[in-house]
C-alpha cells in the first residue's frame, strides 16, 4: 500500500514520446513511496474520491470553491502542471491555508518565441502573402509591402512585465524595436534594468505600433482591454496576445479589427478555446491565430510533468515547494522552509 496519495482526476493524456503514464512526475515521488491515483473528473466524484488525499494534482477539471472546500486537512496542497493557475480557486485555497503550486518559468522561452513569431509574422503579412502567392497574386504582395514602414525604430508596447514579456523584450532589442512596458505591479527600476520605458497603459496603447499582452489570467484583469483601450491605438497597430483569452473582451477585439481602429491581431488565445464556428475572427484577413500551443515544444511535457513530481515530492517530505502562488498562507501550515540559499524563484528566495 502507497504511504502517500496523490489525487488527480483521470485524463493525463498521451505524451509526445508517446507515453501516457506518470512516468515523469514519478521520477521524484517514487522513493518517498508515493502514487498518483486517477480518480472521477466531475465536482461530486472527485471530492469523494479525494478525501483521503495527501496532495492533489489540479488538471482535466476545475478546481472551484466546492472542490477546494472539500479537500481533506490531511492534504498538503494543489499543485499545477501550467504556468496560469485560472482552473482553481486560490482565493478559497488561500482561506483554507492551502499552497497552490503552478511552473512559473518551464516554458518561457518557448512563449517569448511565439509572441515574436506573431509580431513578425503579422507585421510582413505573412499569411496574405503566402495566399497570395497559392492564388497566382504573385504580383500583389509587393505593393502590400511597400505601404508598410520597416521594423527597426517601431515601438513595442508590453502590457505586464513577467518573464515571458521580459523575455520578449529581449527579443525584440536587436530587431531595432523601442520597448515600453506597463505593470503597476512591478518596479520601474526592474523594467529599466532590461533597457524597457516604464509608461501607464495609456502611453502603450497610444505609442505602440505593437501591444503584447501578458496578463495572467486572474478575476481583477479579467476583460481589461475593452473598446476605450483599442480606441486608443493607432490605426496601424498590431494586437498581439499569447497571454489569456478572457483578458481581452473579445467583442471589442472583433470590432477594432472590422472597423480598423487596428490593423492587425496575432492571438494564440481566445475567449473561448477552441472558437465556436460562427467566431468572427476565424474568417478575418487581418488575424493571424494559432491554437494556444505557444508553449508547446519537445521539452514542454517532460519539463513541467518533472517539475509537478518535485513540488509534489516537497509537499509530502513536509517542506515549503518551489512555485508557490499564494505563499502567505505558507507560515501557517506545518510544512517547514528549507532552501538556505535564494534561487530567485519562489517564497524560499
Amino acid at each position: 500500500m502507497a504511504k502517500f496519495k496523490v489525487a488527480t482526476p483521470a485524463g493525463l493524456g498521451v505524451a509526445p514520446d508517446g507515453t501516457g503514464s506518470y512516468h515523469y512526475e514519478m521520477e521524484d515521488l517514487a522513493y518517498l513511496g508515493a502514487e498518483i491515483v486517477e480518480g472521477p473528473t466531475d465536482e461530486d466524484g472527485f471530492i469523494a474520491f479525494a478525501q483521503d488525499a495527501d496532495a492533489v494534482y489540479a488538471k482535466a477539471m476545475r478546481f472551484g470553491k466546492k472542490v477546494v472546500d472539500s479537500l481533506p486537512e490531511r492534504c498538503r496542497g494543489i499543485v499545477l502542471g501550467s504556468v496560469g493557475v485560472d482552473t482553481v480557486d486560490v482565493k478559497a485555497a488561500t482561506e483554507r491555508g492551502m499552497p497552490v503550486t503552478n511552473c512559473p518559468d518551464t516554458f518561457i522561452e518557448e512563449v517569448a518565441d511565439h509572441a515574436m513569431m506573431l509580431l513578425l509574422a503579422t507585421h510582413r503579412r505573412a499569411i496574405e502573402q503566402d495566399r497570395l502567392v497559392r492564388e497566382g497574386r504573385w504580383r500583389e504582395g509587393r505593393p502590400q509591402l511597400l505601404r508598410l514602414p520597416r521594423l527597426m525604430g517601431q515601438t513595442l508596447g508590453l502590457i505586464s512585465f513577467g518573464h515571458v514579456a521580459r523575455a520578449v523584450a529581449k527579443r525584440a532589442k536587436p530587431f531595432g524595436l523601442r520597448v515600453i512596458a506597463y505593470d503597476p505591479f512591478i518596479e520601474e527600476l526592474v523594467m529599466v534594468e532590461h533597457g524597457v520605458l516604464p509608461c501607464t497603459l495609456k502611453e502603450v496603447l497610444s505609442q505602440s505600433d505593437f501591444v503584447s499582452m501578458h496578463a495572467p489570467a486572474r478575476p481583477e484583469v479579467e476583460g481589461m482591454l475593452g473598446e476605450e483601450h483599442f480606441r486608443l491605438m493607432k490605426p496601424t497597430a498590431v494586437f498581439i496576445n499569447t497571454g489569456r483569452g478572457p483578458t481581452v473582451q473579445e467583442t471589442a477585439l472583433i470590432k477594432a479589427l472590422e472597423e480598423n481602429w487596428i490593423a492587425y491581431a496575432g492571438l494564440d488565445v481566445l475567449e473561448q478555446e477552441p472558437p465556436g464556428n460562427n467566431n468572427p475572427l476565424l474568417s478575418m484577413n487581418n488575424v493571424m491565430l494559432s491554437p494556444h500551443n505557444a508553449s508547446a515544444s519537445a521539452r514542454f511535457d517532460p519539463a513541467r510533468r518533472r517539475h509537478v513530481g518535485r513540488e509534489l515530492a516537497l509537499l509530502l517530505e513536509g517542506k515549503w515547494p518551489m512555485s508557490c502562488v499564494n505563499p502567505a498562507v505558507l507560515q501557517k501550515t506545518k510544512l517547514r522552509r528549507w532552501q538556505p540559499v535564494s534561487m530567485e524563484r519562489g517564497p524560499n528566495s
